[in-house]
């Protein structure tokens, strides 16, 4: 018995040999390498990343749309960052999906996942298939002017959405052929230019509970506002 335990001591120490069940092992099984890792491009899971907080079947199952949808992103943990100011369920999106690959999305930060589906589905349907209509060219990159703020609405005393990462401020558009369209120059510049802005904003409408543009006041004439997932009837000026 002794010389049994000898020879199991010896071969553990020289051949890694463990005395656990294989499915136990330091690896981890793939439902726990899942649960210790972030979901980040497709959906993928990377060792040794911060943990989402997708605790939720919604939050999970939203994140898997995104993966779906071809989006290459990052699940955040959960922050409090002061009264009323706070990222949860929120995911950073670095490249969207058009319908002949992806694109860039730049100057974006944290966004809660059902608005990132949302804005997702919207660039790829209402952005990128409006530009090839109109100007004859894909979309290369949508240029934001930030989500994330901890701030409120100008002039109030009201948290914006900004401040639950509920929002997301677009500033413009560049197209794969080089051409850039502003919100700011192009709203009242070209009759293409006008055209296209136009029909994305009413997209937006279709998607977004509030939408709003250089139409609705002198805050919004350089951006498209878009806020929340639509649920009725969308706020849409």
């Amino acid at each position: 018995m002794k010389q049994a335990l000898a020879l199991c001591l010896a071969t553990l120490a020289l051949s890694a040999c463990s005395v656990l069940p294989q499915s136990a092992g330091a690896s981890g099984s793939a439902p726990e390498r899942a649960a210790t890792g972030a979901t980040s491009t497709t959906g993928s899971t990377r060792i040794g990343a911060p943990p989402p907080l997708a605790q939720s079947s919604a939050d999970r199952q939203c994140l898997s749309q995104l993966g779906q949808a071809g989006v290459r992103f990052d699940a955040l943990p959960d922050r409090y960052l002061g009264e009323g100011c706070s990222t949860l369920g929120a995911v950073q999106m670095h490249a969207l999906a058009g319908d002949d690959g992806q694109f860039d999305v730049s100057n974006l930060g944290p966004v809660t996942c059902p608005v990132s589906a949302a804005f997702a589905a919207w660039a790829r349907y209402g952005v990128d298939r409006a530009a090839r209509q109109i100007f004859g060219s894909p979309v290369a990159s949508i240029q934001t002017m930030g989500s994330f703020a901890c701030r409120n609405v100008a002039g109030t005393s009201r948290r914006s959405a900004h401040a639950s990462a509920d929002a997301i401020d677009i500033g413009g558009f560049v197209l794969a052929d080089g051409r850039r369209i502003s919100v700011q120059h192009g709203w009242t510049g070209s009759a293409e230019e006008r055209q296209f802005l136009r029909v994305v904003q009413r997209s937006a409408c279709r998607r977004f509970g509030t939408v709003l543009g250089p139409d609705y006041n002198a805050a919004h004439h350089d951006h498209l506002h878009v806020e929340g997932v639509i649920e009725g009837n969308s706020f849409c000026r």
